[in-house]
């Protein structure tokens, strides 16, 4: 029996399709946000704000503005949100 090609590559496995893989990115982003803090300590900062100078500062700023924007988001949804019938009328 032939196989379509479309068939043929929706049942390719992909790298991040194994649990194992997934796993080793999620260990690699935070090796890689705990390496980046260790580094922060030994920098010299030059700073405009003295808040700046803050061990993790940028990550903790970083952070708490994504949290804002998607707070903004669904905040701003709620208020630019068209009826659902809306391409329908």
């Amino acid at each position: 029996m032939k196989v379509s090609s479309k068939a043929a590559c929706s049942a390719r496995e992909y790298w991040l399709d194994r649990p194992e893989n997934v796993r080793k990115v999620y260990l690699a982003v935070w090796g890689l946000c705990i390496l980046l803090l260790a580094v922060e300590l030994l920098l010299h900062k030059h700073t405009e704000v003295p808040v700046e100078k803050w061990f993790g500062f940028h990550g903790f700023f970083g952070f708490v503005a994504c949290i804002g924007l998607v707070l903004t988001a669904k905040g701003l949804r709620r208020l630019v949100r068209r009826p659902e019938d809306y391409y329908e009328r």
